[in-house]
């Protein structure tokens, strides 16, 4: 283990090692032989030492002029575009998906850098006339505190940035506990931030694990925020956690995404899309396309023609020049998807590709699964219920847009949809009716942009939106300002008596 470099984390401006001692290795998903670092493998002290680190940090930090947390935000958006590369390749290295989405991921929290540094001059409030004479009244944002931080795997910077850019515009301090398998990305964030100025105790980065560092910062009593990105079930025990103490929450959570497919839709628009949404990130995203609904007059050409493309995907490792897909994130995502293709198979579905774990030459160290279809699937079959968060797309027939749109909505998440066709009509009835966060049209269910909100409905969140100035009502609350400048209540008085 001397061999690999050693991270620590990053507390109250020091790089400190765990209290325990306790230590994990990160490994490549695409070749386990490759150790990424040796990260702590932190508990409940290591949170408490960071939240009391951040707490302290609060009181001057707030006070920061916003405009000047703003430059601080600009400045480390800068340090990431002079390092995209680098922290692109480490990204590869330790999620595994292909060097041209890691680049984009970065590009994700430069612009939400960017975006956030502006809002340092934005931060309205409201203003409004008041029914009284010589009465001023006005509302403006107030930080909250200390927030905590819980990001997910798939997209290790872009997801931190949309937590701590806003946070820290709003004049919170934070505690960020990353996901286990991709620390790496969110320290080299954080890196950034502390290279760009960021004072001491403001940003704290802890790594572990969910039940031994994630709950604890979760239930601590000075933790104000609590921002969630993950599984809908441990969500769901996030969110009674924080209900318990009254804690501001935000959760975003899981999908199940569905591509409608009109019969006068453009196929060839349609076959990059359904691809790509379907395929992309070695479809762990929550806004992957897992389901293609298309019309029963179509359904033959398009899944053939999806198949034939979808065969000429280049599995592997995703730093080598040409690779379209990497691996799944680790031994357990990828026997997730060894089940739930089973679990089709003896539903009825036909598997119209794929199938397999991949295991020839260099693939057999890492966590490879082949592209896989199903076709002719039910809607009520689990395989186009539940998320799989892997390279599987089910394709089912339907015979009319309202069919469509009653078997998209049809499941318990509601994160993105998306509808192809050529009828301007429908494309707004789609967008009408569809109950998901998100809805695109002639596109595929991916690809959400900073300066608008991301968020889902049912099983996918809470209703708050992350991206956006929406994202600013989860890291900051509003105070109403009232001056009397007549005399106050005597005067008031004298008014009414007259």
């Amino acid at each position: 283990m001397s061999d690999h470099k050693v991270y620590y984390n990053y507390i109250g401006g020091e790089w400190v090692p765990a209290r325990s001692g306790k230590t994990y290795e990160n490994r490549n998903p695409a070749d386990t032989r490759d150790v990424i670092g040796i990260f702590p493998d932190s508990g409940a002290e290591d949170i408490a030492d960071a939240v009391a680190a951040a707490k302290e940090a609060y009181n001057a930090w707030r006070l920061v002029p916003a405009p000047k947390r703003g430059e601080l935000l600009y400045r480390a958006s800068q340090i990431l575009q002079e390092r995209k590369e680098q922290y692109a390749n480490d990204m590869t290295r330790e999620m595994g998906k292909v060097l041209a989405e890691t680049r984009g991921d970065v590009q994700e929290a430069i612009d939400m850098g960017y975006f956030m540094a502006g809002e340092g001059r934005r931060l309205y409030g409201v203003t409004t006339p008041s029914e009284l004479p010589n009465k001023f009244q006005m509302s403006v944002r107030q930080p909250l505190g200390v927030c905590g931080l819980i990001t997910p795997w798939n997209f290790p910077m872009a997801i931190p940035s949309w937590k701590i850019f806003p946070a820290l515009i709003c004049g919170n301090t934070v505690v960020i506990k990353p996901a286990e398998d991709t620390p790496l990305s969110t320290y080299n964030f954080v890196q950034a931030l502390v290279d760009a100025g960021v004072p001491k105790g403001v940003v704290n980065i802890v790594s572990g694990h969910g039940p031994t560092a994630g709950e604890p910062l979760v239930q601590h009593p000075d933790v104000k925020v609590i921002s969630f990105t993950g599984s809908t079930e441990v969500g769901r025990h996030v969110s009674t956690l924080c209900a318990q103490q009254g804690k501001h929450v935000s959760l975003e959570m899981g999908g199940k995404n569905p591509m409608i497919i009109m019969d006068d839709a453009d196929l060839d628009l349609v076959l990059a899309g359904a691809v790509w949404g379907a395929f992309g990130t070695t479809g762990q995203r929550c806004t992957a396309t897992s389901r293609i609904i298309a019309h029963r007059s179509i359904v033959d050409e398009l899944t053939s023609r999806i198949q034939a493309e979808a065969k000429t995907i280049q599995v592997g490792n995703g730093l080598l020049d040409g690779m379209q897909m990497g691996p799944s994130i680790n031994e357990g995502q990828l026997s997730v998807v060894e089940k739930y293709v089973k679990i089709g198979r003896e539903e009825g579905a036909e598997l119209v590709l794929g199938g397999e774990r991949l295991t020839d030459g260099d693939l057999s160290h890492g966590f490879f699964h082949q592209p896989t279809i199903f076709g002719n699937v039910k809607r009520n079959m689990r395989i186009a219920q539940e998320e799989i968060f892997g390279p599987v797309v089910s394709i089912i027939p339907v015979d009319s847009l309202e069919e469509a749109i009653d078997v998209a909505n049809d499941v318990p998440y509601g994160l993105s949809s998306s509808i192809y066709t050529r009828n301007v009509n429908n494309a707004f009835i789609a967008m009408r009716d569809l109950y998901t966060g998100i809805v695109y049209v002639n596109a595929p269910t991916i690809g959400a942009e900073i300066h608008l909100p991301f968020g889902g409905t049912k099983g996918t969140g809470n209703g708050k939106r992350e991206g956006g100035t929406q994202v600013l009502d989860t890291y900051s609350e509003w105070k109403s300002l009232y001056v009397d400048y007549s005399g106050g209540l005597q005067r008031a008085q004298i008014d009414n008596a007259e």
